[in-house]
């Protein structure tokens, strides 16, 4: 494990040679399409300076300006991509709602499952029915409901009128189908048979994107239901663009796969317990989970009450602060963004990436970092390449002028303020945990001797520490956020969780785990709604965590955003020890606390479970993305993104998946 993260130089032009050779195969293997896109780009695109490949919004936007491209070309070369990349990338002999095998070097990720393209177009593109707007609509002719590149076509003509760029001016994006959008259908990936299946209006948020100028080109692929798995009903399985065979990371999956591939610019995913930072992470992309009160959740199928978040994906620190200028902010439709009010920052979000320019300095100097170590531990030797690379990365944080606070290997930072405030906000939970400590006397008069001295308070990985105190469980939390949605919504065939089971088909895979049909099963006979255990625990977290930045001065939390590489589809996932979770640490996101994920090199190895007793085999040589976790106190994201700037530009971590190589003609 020596020199994987300094050493990075080395393999991201061993993967560059790898595009070149994959590209070249490409091109001399690659056959016409069957259908001709409506409005071919002209051969002069290709010898402009502009590179699709991980362009900018600053890169699109400029080119532009200066007339290498124009935003209907770019629409279309985001196209050409979709129909050479998006395709299926499993075995799946018996249909899409049956058990798979995995495809080695499939070359494909099925990332988006929805495009936004009228049926002329869509057709004339090559893209089949299952990817239309509406499944409902055939015909899709109304004015009102442009598509892609009638949007893009309008953004051309503004231009040439002499109006000005919005800040997302000509910006393609992915929409997780999990969010609403009045011109695509949106059912959370399952197959369910609306009668509309387009929603009456666009989330809020959605709204905000387009007039900012952005383009929604897609909705994108999810685990059902924002599950935690890599496929839907509808969708179908979608595959790591880094290794075929592995997942890209549960929920927003597709979302991040479509930017790591370059199939759009940015991408929309939900937060709920690492659904952005995971899949983000697993497609070597930049992903901003924000304060949950940040951004309006309205026109979110099922959007929990205390944890559920909107974030972006972009490979880029800056871009993905763009899309968060634009959409965060009060909306009366979502009463948690009241408390949003007075916190926005007084600079846009994207000028804290631009402070972060190394030239030779110490961007960081001033600011102190804590290690979150609770998360940075090898508890097995899947575990251990992780960590050598989170270890790598603190060191780059160092010399960047950061002060480090670092409770050392094997240590962890919380435990201090945990002992001494944990049996106070739940004491409950605590003699529940650890009934010897009041086995004599009331249960005060324990709580009282624990304060007075901590080290009274159980040692040990499982003690109550930051690794176990993830959010509490809620009662009927699904009964009552989905049926609100299902009956806001008032479509004529679903309008509660009854009628959407019986108007739905899911898919079965052992290998994969469950569908969603057990718990909608569930959710629709649970009478009682209760979600005061799980704000009992955001409040605990909330104030240990602000305790202990507040007494050591630590500005931002890092750690590796998982010490897991991702897990072959069709086996099973890496087990829970000590509470490690396999996906992203997100016990502080999942309570409200704001959290990035930024590229920070890629490990070589994987230690796989195999099926059916969970041995543990390897290694397995596989090159796959790394990335590191910042965390803050709510509404610090502008340090966030400065402090992740500063890593992006000192590392230039990212590296494009080889299999996604540019097309022929592709500028």
């Amino acid at each position: 494990m020596k020199n994987r993260f300094v050493g990075l130089s080395g393999l991201r032009a061993g993967v560059r040679l790898a595009l070149l050779v994959i590209g070249f195969f490409t091109f001399i293997t690659a056959k016409p399409s069957a259908a001709a896109p409506l409005h071919e780009p002209p051969a002069s695109v290709g010898d402009s300076k502009f590179h699709l490949l991980d362009a900018t919004i600053s890169d699109v936007q400029n080119a532009i300006k200066t007339h290498q491209l124009t935003c209907t070309q770019l629409v279309q070369l985001y196209l050409a991509r979709i129909k050479a990349y998006n395709g299926v990338c499993v075995s799946q002999p018996n249909g899409q709602l049956e058990p798979i095998t995995v495809l080695p070097n499939a070359g494909q990720v099925n990332a988006l499952m929805t495009l936004n393209l009228r049926p002329a177009n869509r057709v004339a593109y090559g893209f089949d029915m299952h990817h239309a707007r509406s499944q409902t609509d055939l015909v899709d002719n109304d004015p009102n409901m442009p598509d892609a590149l009638e949007t893009a076509a309008a953004e051309d003509e503004s231009l040439r009128h002499g109006a000005s760029m919005e800040p997302l001016f000509c910006v393609p994006m992915a929409i997780k189908d999990e969010y609403d959008t009045f011109d695509m259908r949106t059912t959370s990936g399952a197959a369910a048979n609306y009668a509309n299946d387009r929603p009456p209006k666009d989330s809020v948020f959605v709204s905000r994107l387009r007039k900012a100028g952005a383009i929604i080109l897609a909705k994108a692929n999810l685990g059902e239901y924002a599950s935690g798995t890599d496929r839907s009903s509808f969708g179908g399985v979608m595959c790591n663009a880094y290794d075929s065979t592995r997942s890209a990371g549960h929920s927003s999956t597709g979302s991040g796969l479509s930017v790591t591939t370059n199939m759009v610019m940015c991408a929309i995913g939900e937060e709920s317990g690492g659904s952005i930072i995971h899949p983000a992470n697993w497609s070597d992309d930049v992903g901003i989970a924000p304060t949950q009160e940040l951004v309006p959740r309205t026109g979110m199928i099922q959007a929990s009450l205390y944890n559920d978040r909107v974030g972006p994906i972009c490979r880029t620190v800056q871009d993905t602060a763009k899309i968060l200028d634009v959409i965060a902010g009060y909306d009366p439709s979502d009463e948690l963004t009241a408390f949003s009010v007075g916190q926005l920052p007084e600079q846009p979000y994207a000028s804290y990436a631009d402070s972060a320019t190394v030239d030779g300095s110490q961007p960081l100097k001033g600011i102190t970092i804590g290690v979150f170590r609770e998360w940075d531990v090898a508890w097995t030797i899947a575990d251990e390449e992780s960590v050598s690379l989170g270890d790598q990365a603190i060191e780059v944080f160092k010399n960047l002028g950061a002060t480090i606070v670092d409770p050392g290997a094997g240590n962890d930072l919380f435990d201090d303020v945990v002992d001494q405030l944990f049996p106070y906000l739940e004491p409950s939970t605590l003699q529940a945990e650890a009934p010897s400590l009041f086995s004599t006397g009331t249960q005060i008069f324990n709580l009282l001797a624990l304060w007075f001295d901590p080290s009274l308070f159980p040692m040990g990985p499982d003690a109550p520490g930051m690794r176990n105190l993830g959010s509490s469980s809620s009662t009927g939390e699904l009964t009552y956020v989905l049926n609100r949605y299902l009956g806001n919504r008032g479509d004529a065939n679903i309008q509660n969780i009854q009628q959407l089971i019986a108007n739905s088909v899911f898919w079965v895979d052992p290998n994969m785990g469950s569908s969603e049909l057990g718990s909608l099963q569930s959710a629709q006979t649970t009478p009682t709604l209760s979600v005061s255990a799980k704000q009992v625990r955001r409040f605990t977290l909330q104030q240990i965590v602000r305790q202990k930045l507040a007494k050591d001065g630590i500005d931002v939390l890092i750690s590796p955003t998982t010490t897991i590489p991702p897990y072959v589809l069709t086996n099973p996932t890496e087990p829970s020890i000590h509470n490690r979770p396999s996906n992203g640490f997100s016990t502080l996101g999942a309570n409200g606390f704001p959290e990035l994920t930024v590229p920070a090199g890629f490990t070589t190895v994987a230690y796989d479970r195999t099926r059916p007793n969970n041995v543990l085999v390897g290694p397995v040589s596989t090159t796959l993305p790394f990335g590191m976790l910042l965390q803050a106190n709510p509404y610090n994201e502008p340090l966030l993104i400065r402090v992740a700037a500063a890593f992006e530009q000192a590392t230039h971590a990212r590296v494009p998946p080889p299999l996604f190589p540019p097309l022929p003609g592709e500028p």
